[in-house]
């Protein structure tokens, strides 16, 4: 039987990023199990932090798997190991037997965080989801600058790349000379269902957040940072505020992330600071149900991987504003209205245009509800395994 061990690492006790897929991606295969005649078991490495203080518990969300391998060396340190040439060298042959044995020598190890441990006789498969530490070095902070030579020197015993979108497949095979068919796309899916609402009492999670939702709104959803030009979001409220007088408010919701500041600089000196909302982490139920009654969903990104909150937002009936760049015309096809990030002007009008034709809206609503049937967790599973299973 085909044995599969999945690094969960980089899960916490509130998933998001590479984190939420990984989850979603562990549950969805231990669904599979029996079906697909495969063993799967996760991997985990506590934090430096967690390591120092002898905490070697995993979050909750993965207590659930029964065949679960704690690494006692912390990530950081492996990483570093990994990184550190000609000292990796040295350490390389340890690696490959400690982690082999450590993790009772599966067929298929897969690492999940633009790294993978350099196993002797099983299979190396590694995520990258996008080159964002490549492409756009600007928008990243001082921890992701350190991917490349990670990623490089993995590539090296890596036999398999798995990543999220074509748009990322084509920066993989151009920026680091991966031979194409070596890297395989398995998309993303969104955590929502189109019914996920139906189960939830409105009332009582509307009296959970500070906001009155007789106000309509435009709707951000993401971490807060550059990459994600949140700063072109506010330039388009300002204008359509002074020259079209819309009666909208704005809400960002999402974790304060790198180099946040200039951001709310923008809103501190907006003339309409008062009419824009910042909702830091929120529960899953109270974030689909900003979704559910947003007027529009804007995300002009710079660039992304995949661009799952555009999916969770088509899922949940919020019309699409997003960027013509990277990913996120993969994802939206022609459910979502298109601009160029760096035009406010065409953000505002794409804007415009949806408040205030009903039609046009409820179009946009049914297309993009349609689009997100196209996605799911269990999909990206078995493209998963299908990958597994195209190299072995």
């Amino acid at each position: 039987m085909l044995k599969v061990v999945v690094d969960a690492t980089p899960v916490d006790s509130k998933p998001s990023g590479v984190g939420f897929y990984i989850t979603n991606l562990i549950y969805s295969l231990e669904a599979l199990q029996s079906q697909e005649n495969f063993q799967l078991a996760i991997a985990y490495q506590p934090s430096f932090k967690k390591w120092l203080l002898g905490n070697l518990a995993l979050p909750d969300c993965l207590n659930q798997n029964s065949s679960i391998h704690i690494l006692p060396i912390p990530v950081k340190i492996s990483d570093l190991l990994l990184t550190l040439t000609p000292v990796s060298d040295l350490f390389l042959d340890y690696f490959q037997n400690y982690f082999e044995q450590s993790l009772d020598y599966p067929n298929i190890l897969h690492g999940t965080n633009y790294s993978v441990y350099p196993c002797n006789n099983s299979l190396k498969v590694m995520n990258i989801y996008d080159l964002t530490f490549i492409k756009y070095p600007n928008y990243i902070d001082s921890v992701v600058k350190t991917y490349t030579k990670r990623v490089k020197r993995c590539l090296e015993w890596t036999d398999l790349v798995l990543t999220i979108s074509e748009s990322s497949k084509k920066d993989i095979i151009e920026h680091l000379q991966v031979a194409p068919e070596k890297v395989y796309v398995t998309p993303l899916a969104s955590r929502y269902h189109p019914d996920y609402l139906s189960s939830q009492n409105i009332p009582t999670l509307e009296k959970q957040v500070s906001y009155d939702f007789s106000k309509p709104y435009l709707l951000f959803v993401s971490t807060i940072e550059p990459r994600k030009n949140i700063n072109t979001i506010i330039t388009a409220f300002n204008f359509l505020k002074e020259k079209y007088k819309i009666e909208h408010q704005l809400i960002l919701v999402g974790r304060k992330g790198w180099n946040y500041e200039p951001i709310f600089t923008a809103i501190e000196t907006s003339p309409w600071k008062h009419e824009i909302h910042h909702l830091d982490y929120l529960a899953d139920e109270l974030v689909a149900l900003f979704y559910s009654k947003a007027d529009v969903f804007v995300y002009p990104s710079h660039y992304e991987g995949f661009g799952l909150p555009v999916l969770e937002a088509m899922t949940l009936g919020a019309p699409v504003v997003t960027a013509n760049t990277s990913s996120l015309p993969e994802v939206t096809g022609d459910a979502a209205i298109l601009i160029d990030p760096n035009d406010f002007i065409q953000l505002a009008e794409a804007i415009l245009k949806i408040i205030s034709d009903s039609q046009f809206r409820q179009e946009l609503i049914k297309k993009g509800k349609e689009r997100a049937k196209l996605f799911s967790w269990e999909r990206t599973a078995k493209e998963t395994l299908k990958a597994y299973r195209s190299f072995i």
